[in-house]
Parts: C-alpha cells; sequence; structure tokens
C-alpha cells in the first residue's frame, strides 16, 4: 500500500465513508462544512493516524465564475446541497507521517463570508488569514488581530474578489500644494485590450 492510500484509508477511518474526500493527481482533498471547520482541523492535527502538525499555507479563493456557478459544496452531513461562492483552503504536512493533505471549506454567506479562525489549532496561520480577509473579505471569527496586512487600512474593497475592478476605485498620489499623500478616484480611462498578432505570408515557406 502506498503513502497516498494509507493516508486515504486513515481519513476514511476517522471521518466515516461519507467524508468528502477527492483523489486527483496524486493528491487529496478533504472538504469540511463550515460549522466542522476548527473541530475537524483539530482532529487532523492531534489524531496519531494522521498528526498534521503543520499548516503550510491558507488562501482564500473565490469561485464567483468559476463552472458557471452551478458549484455545490457539501454540508455537515457530507451532502451537496447548495452553492457557495468563497471557499477557505489549506495545505498540511505531517512530519511525523510526510504526507500532505488539500483541506477546504466554504463560507455560507457570499455577502458577508465567515468561517472560524485557525488560530487556536495553527497559531502560524495569523498572517494568512488576514491576507485572506484583506484580499477577499473573508472574516475568520476568533482571530484576535484581524486587519489589512497588504493593502493600506483606508483601502476600499477586496482586490482579488473577481467582480473587483481591473484598475481599482481609488489612486494615491502626491499633492505638492497640501505637501502631503491624497486618494482620489482613478482617473484610468477603462479600455479593452485586444492582443495584436502579427502574421508574415511567407512565414514557414520553404520549411
Amino acid at each position: 500500500m502506498t503513502r497516498l492510500e494509507t493516508l486515504k484509508t486513515n481519513l476514511i477511518g476517522i471521518f466515516g465513508e461519507d467524508a468528502a474526500l477527492t483523489e486527483a493527481l496524486g493528491e487529496l482533498t478533504l472538504e469540511v462544512p463550515a460549522e466542522q471547520w476548527l473541530s475537524v482541523c483539530n482532529r487532523l492535527r492531534d489524531d496519531a493516524g494522521l498528526r498534521f502538525e503543520t499548516c503550510v499555507d491558507l488562501c482564500g479563493v473565490d469561485y464567483l465564475t468559476w463552472g458557471n456557478g452551478t458549484r455545490e459544496t457539501p454540508d455537515a452531513r457530507g451532502s451537496a446541497l447548495h452553492s457557495s461562492r468563497f471557499a477557505v483552503v489549506i495545505h498540511l504536512l505531517s512530519i511525523t507521517h510526510n504526507w500532505r493533505l488539500r483541506v477546504r471549506t466554504w463560507a455560507a454567506n457570499e455577502d458577508f463570508p465567515v468561517v472560524p479562525s485557525l488560530m487556536d489549532c495553527w497559531p502560524a496561520v495569523g498572517w494568512f488569514e488576514r491576507e485572506a480577509f484583506d484580499l477577499y473579505g473573508i472574516v475568520f471569527e476568533g482571530h484576535p488581530d484581524l486587519r489589512r496586512i497588504l493593502t493600506d487600512y483606508g483601502f476600499i474593497g477586496h482586490p482579488f474578489r473577481k467582480d473587483f475592478p481591473l484598475s481599482g476605485t481609488v489612486e494615491m498620489r502626491y499633492d505638492p500644494e497640501q505637501q502631503r499623500v491624497i486618494y482620489q478616484p482613478v482617473t484610468i480611462v477603462p479600455r479593452e485590450v485586444t492582443p495584436r498578432v502579427v502574421r508574415e505570408d511567407s512565414y514557414g515557406a520553404g520549411r
């Protein structure tokens, strides 16, 4: 039995045959309802058959245009009943067993996406959660210092959302009269960029 097969067997043995577990390209992904996010992650960390001591990465994902809005997400019983827009994905590493796992959960409310913070499980995710909050607007309930980390504190919107304008909404410049940095509406004129392809009639001739 390969290491991946052993991990899959252990996950099914712990979370049951109904666990939302998929395998693709030699990787396993476990989907977890938001209300079980923290409890499942604690078990992934503590169970002797799993021992995911390290959370390598956490990120937000906006599925606004993916699959034409037809995606479905698991509920607490593992049944796919409803669609959601925002997901949180973590990548875990077990140093003990030398295996990896992707885990994903979905925020139920698209207008105000909220998932529990994992800082009590892996304290190092604090900055990752702040990044997902800053760029996607996902709120991590229980985070002790949830504030922007990449954009300015006065920034409006979340720039990694699929519906955020490519040119942004405000621009910053130095005003010599006021002798300070000011914010103003974007002055870039929206335009559609069409790639120009140049072809020569004789290209490839005689080859």
